[in-house]
């Protein structure tokens, strides 16, 4: 997949081009990118996503701004497993911010992208002040023979499929709820960083993993697995939090504790899949009763994986 973090003098290749944050990259941004992805064949075209960096919302007001289902890094990757061509990450700055509806069609659609078939969803807006609509886009690119197709919303189960939607879910330690949405486990990835050594201490080492969002949207202890270290994903239990007991005020860290591995992956990038929620965190009296309450942790997560198991056995018997 070819990303492109300015834009061409001329575009290499027509494009078949969706535009939004596809934060989450969630089923509704699925079935939006299968739709680019056909249209893109059938035509010959460059299927084409342009996504903002920062987020609109984080450049505007970056105290209120959501917290981030994806870094960048995390949704170029779900993109490029999409199948899509290329990406064109837009830096979101005052320039951009001041640019008019109009400017914005003529130069990065037209001139900088190609567009010869552009999807948007059902409540688009672009341009300063959101001076933009598909009204608009209709209006000056249907005359220059460019395509344009609304795509309406997605429901699963009778809710609409949103990146809001997904953080409600994740935020109350609904993750079946919000990997439903997703078509996935929420997941988190980045490269395992040194840390204090504190949970070797205690007889559990773990993995520090280094955050890109600006919040998490999730706190507490899980169940997760990990992929990026074998062939085969690794379960483990990981610490998402401000970790009371041993700072206060600290910053969210991401700590992973593998079951029944012990190499060294300082430096290695991986990617932690949510699957239950076990607990919230707690501030314990000290560090023995914290060493008592991860090997309780630990047993849990053991006895989800065995409860998975017996299931998929069981399952596997009646098919």
């Amino acid at each position: 997949m070819r990303i492109l973090r300015h834009l061409p003098a001329r575009p290499a290749v027509p494009a078949a081009l969706t535009i939004g944050n596809f934060d989450g990259v969630h089923l509704g941004h699925r079935a939006m990118v299968g739709l680019l992805t056909d249209a893109a064949r059938q035509r010959g075209l460059a299927s084409c996503v342009m996504t903002f960096e920062p987020h609109p919302r984080e450049f505007f007001a970056p105290d209120r701004a959501p917290t981030r289902l994806t870094s960048l890094r995390e949704k170029l990757e779900l993109l490029c497993g999409l199948g899509v061509d290329q990406v064109h990450v837009r830096r979101f700055d005052y320039d951009f911010a001041r640019m008019g509806a109009e400017e914005f069609i003529e130069q990065i659609l037209l001139s900088g992208l190609g567009a010869r078939w552009v999807l948007v969803g059902d409540d688009f807006r672009f341009g300063a002040r959101r001076q933009g609509d598909v009204g608009m886009l209709r209006d000056v690119l249907v005359p220059n023979g460019v395509e344009v197709v609304q795509m309406q919303t997605v429901s699963f189960d009778g809710t609409r499929v949103s990146s809001t939607a997904v953080r409600e879910r994740l935020t109350s330690g609904d993750l079946r709820g919000a990997a439903q949405l997703l078509g996935r486990p929420y997941s988190i990835s980045g490269r395992v960083v040194g840390g204090e050594r504190l949970g070797k201490r205690l007889g559990f080492p773990t993995a520090n993993v280094q955050m890109k969002h600006n919040r998490s949207p999730l706190a507490g202890i899980f169940v997760v697995e990990v992929s990026g270290l074998d062939e085969r994903l690794l379960q483990g239990v990981a610490s998402l939090g401000v970790r009371p007991t041993i700072t206060e005020g600290g910053a969210p860290v991401l700590e992973v504790h593998l079951l029944d591995f012990e190499r060294d992956i300082y430096g290695r990038h991986l990617q932690v899949r949510f699957l239950h929620k076990l607990r919230d965190e707690q501030k314990f009296a000290d560090l023995e009763t914290l060493k008592r309450h991860i090997a309780r942790d630990v047993e849990d997560a053991r006895q989800f994986f065995r409860r998975g198991r017996a299931r998929d056995r069981r399952e596997n018997i009646h098919r």
